[in-house]
């Protein structure tokens, strides 16, 4: 049996959302979806002037709420099960009202996409027309398979130049794991912890708040985010309010910066497939796999839960690799 969360302390309904996601650790970004799609839903049933509390709601109201979503936003599949996702919660961790109707929603099914993948040279020629710490956060990127927040949330502490190893902590499923430190990065990344370090050296010097650090941490060593292990390997230039404590302090670099950055470089490389940051990530595991690298290796560097994900890339490969002849290249003509 599931255990009770304790009671809420807030009164208006959006504040209860916030309370209980904050309470259960969810991420900044998973807060300010779901508080969108409640806003959203409650509004939406509200627009003939007419607000009801969703406790008077029910299925009837949720179903033609994700039937408006599909037929008239047209939708994605990923944005109506995030919708339903933030709904769900809502009944159940807010309003604490696990019906039987919630698990009759079916959930759309979303189409499987090969992803995109650029080659070697289109790699090279990207990373050729980038500059900076973009340039080196964008290799680091590609040379580990991490994720772009993974690279951005990066600490002093996880990079370790002497196993040539980097430490992801809390990735997706809040699960840490092991990859690669790049040899050819490491001078870059010397540097790049240098700058780093004038920032931090700066930050105590004029007394300012640590880096946030996670909450149980926080409340137990209030000085750990003033340590300089736990600073960030890409801090952000300028500081910055935290949205949930209010306090101004140093964030890490935002995460449209390297995506601005990499969205002007692919014209510049003459690369016309669709190019997003996380194409960098399907790049090195492909790449991998087409050096030999055992799938399960993949697998763990990419910190997937089930190999079927992993083996997407196998698809690509066996295509792109040569393996099966177009039956036109056998016709004499």
């Amino acid at each position: 049996m599931k255990p009770r969360n304790p009671p809420l302390q807030s009164l208006r309904l959006l504040d209860q959302v916030r309370e209980r996601i904050r309470y259960l650790h969810y991420s900044l970004s998973t807060e300010k979806t779901y508080l969108y799609w409640v806003r959203f839903y409650v509004r939406w049933h509200g627009r003939n002037g007419t607000m009801t509390h969703p406790r008077d709601m029910g299925a009837k109201q949720v179903e033609a709420f994700l039937t408006m979503l599909a037929t008239e936003r047209k939708v994605s599949a990923s944005t109506h099960n995030q919708a339903l996702s933030a709904l769900l919660f809502l009944y159940r961790e807010v309003l604490e009202e696990d019906l039987p109707w919630l698990t009759d929603i079916n959930r759309p099914n979303q189409v499987r996409r090969i992803p995109s993948v650029l080659t070697k040279d289109e790699v090279a020629g990207l990373l050729a027309m980038m500059g900076g710490v973009t340039a080196l956060l964008a290799r680091l990127l590609y040379g580990t398979g991490m994720r772009l927040m993974e690279g951005m949330r990066l600490r002093v502490k996880d990079v370790d130049f002497d196993r040539h190893v980097i430490i992801v902590r809390e990735a997706k499923g809040n699960k840490d794991r092991v990859v690669m430190l790049p040899r050819s990065l490491a001078p870059a990344l010397r540097q790049q912890m240098m700058a780093a370090r004038k920032l931090w050296q700066a930050d105590r010097q004029a007394q300012r708040a640590g880096v946030q650090v996670p909450d149980a941490l926080e409340v137990k060593y209030p000085r750990l985010g003033q340590t300089w292990g736990w600073c960030w390997m890409f801090p952000s230039p300028t500081l910055s309010v935290d949205p949930r404590s209010g306090i101004e302090r140093r964030h890490h670099l935002f995460e449209e910066r390297l995506q601005r950055a990499l969205k002007r470089a692919v014209p510049l490389a003459g690369i016309v497939k669709p190019v997003s940051v996380h194409t960098l990530r399907h790049s090195f595991a492909t790449h991998l796999l087409q050096s030999g690298t055992d799938i399960r290796t993949v697998q763990e560097l990419l910190g997937h839960s089930d190999v079927s994900t992993t083996m997407i890339y196998t698809h690509v490969l066996k295509v792109a690799a040569g393996g099966t002849a177009s039956p036109l290249d056998a016709l004499a003509v």
